[in-house]
């Protein structure tokens, strides 16, 4: 079984984009105090910094996908 780049670049950009909502929507529930940030502390990490990490994480991947996708499907060099 062989999986093409073009799927895997596909799966970063979808994975990306859950992880980004996931992260966006842990924020937004902890600033309405919906969920405790503080149960997301890690070491002397705040719980925000660690949810707000998940967002960002996600952004990098999908950013990372995107950009590929943009430079390198489609080519046939």
């Amino acid at each position: 079984m062989r999986i093409s780049i073009q799927t895997v670049i596909r799966l970063l950009i979808i994975v990306g984009n859950i992880v980004t909502v996931v992260g966006c929507l842990g924020l937004a529930l902890g600033a309405t105090g919906l969920i405790a940030i503080d149960a997301f502390a890690i070491g002397l990490s705040s719980g925000v910094r660690v949810i707000g990490s998940v967002a960002i994480t996600g952004c990098l991947m999908s950013a990372i996908g995107y950009a590929y996708e943009e430079n390198h499907i489609g080519r046939q060099d």
